[in-house]
């Protein structure tokens, strides 16, 4: 009966070495892609948070000197954080929040500055499109009135669609092109949700080319011709 056992266990181990020299390789590989793997995606999960900490620390620092009006450690630490963290949500935050009081401040060239960084380069889409809007509006107030509807052309969010078609109703008005205004306002206020504040003051420009909401394509349709 032993001996029987003994033949038993001895034709399983051939049988187990058959199985690892045919297998073994392959299985030791495929092991090691799962665990090299898996340090792989650790690794880089440590190296995103340490990111995200480091840029929020950036972004703290910005809003601080923002705060301060401290042109100089603005700009200091918006160049680190657009250099060292490009990527990241917070350079674009920064971006925005840079340009506005660079603005605020008359630097209106820095400011500029970045705000086509962020327009140009921010990982997030609605920072892009926020500073697309904020570049159109200072381009407005010089009267540069066809880089600004450079601008606002080209692709945007969904949810930005009606805040650029007002934007552009604006510049044509400025330019004393009614029938494109008028086109313009008409889509801005169907965009916005009724009872916006927003929506009553297009509401509020559509009513000063003489025109009510839900006459605005026939009489832009009448000025274009």
């Amino acid at each position: 009966m032993a001996q029987h056992l003994d033949l038993e266990e001895q034709e399983q181990l051939d049988q187990l070495k058959h199985f690892w020299n045919a297998w073994g390789n392959l299985i030791s590989a495929v092991l090691l892609l799962v665990f090299g793997s898996l340090a792989a995606w650790n690794g880089y999960q440590y190296w995103q948070k340490r990111q995200a900490v480091q840029a929020t620390a950036l972004l703290d620092a910005v809003d601080a000197a923002a705060t301060a009006h401290d042109g100089a450690r603005l700009q200091q630490a918006l160049n680190d954080l657009q250099t060292g963290y490009a990527g990241t949500a917070q350079a674009g935050l920064a971006g925005l929040m840079a340009g506005k009081e660079l603005l605020a401040e008359g630097k209106t060239d820095e400011a500029k500055a970045a705000l086509t960084w962020v327009a140009e380069k921010a990982a997030d889409a609605g920072h892009q499109a926020l500073a697309r809007l904020r570049l159109a509006s200072l381009l407005v107030e010089q009267k540069n009135y066809d880089e600004a509807l450079k601008q606002l052309g080209g692709n945007f969010p969904p949810e930005f669609d009606a805040a650029v078609a007002d934007r552009k109703g604006d510049i044509y008005a400025l330019q004393d092109k009614k029938a494109e205004a008028i086109a313009a306002y008409e889509k801005a206020f169907k965009g916005f949700e009724d009872g916006l504040q927003y929506r009553r003051l297009v509401e509020a420009k559509l009513n000063a080319l003489g025109v009510q909401p839900a006459q605005a394509s026939p009489a832009a349709a009448g000025g274009a011709q």
